[in-house]
């Protein structure tokens, strides 16, 4: 990620619920309703933590039928190692496995 990218990165990885919704995002692509049953919070609260990830750079969204699956982007995968416990966006980490389920 660039400088200029590490500042919304940041600020949308301040808090915690959206670091919880981006590990659950590595994994595998869900709807609003899937991460909120996982995380235990509500669909609206979802939504809202989806905007501040969606705006950062940090999700896709894909589209089937009515349904909006989230995902993290291929660009953004890559920078977490194959054991999935670190993010690496180059100006800081994010220590992944210390995290709440």
């Amino acid at each position: 990620m660039d400088g200029l990218g590490c500042v919304p990165a940041l600020r949308a990885l301040g808090e915690e619920t959206r670091l919880r919704m981006l590990r659950l995002l590595l994994d595998r692509q869900m709807s609003v309703g899937e991460i909120a049953d996982n995380l235990g919070v509500t669909q609206y609260n979802v939504s809202r933590h989806l905007k501040v990830l969606r705006e950062a750079g940090l999700l896709e969204i894909e589209k089937q039928g009515q349904q909006r699956l989230y995902r993290v982007p291929v660009g953004l995968r890559k920078c977490v190692p194959a054991a999935g416990s670190i993010l690496d966006l180059g100006c800081c980490t994010f220590q992944l496995d210390k995290l709440p389920r």
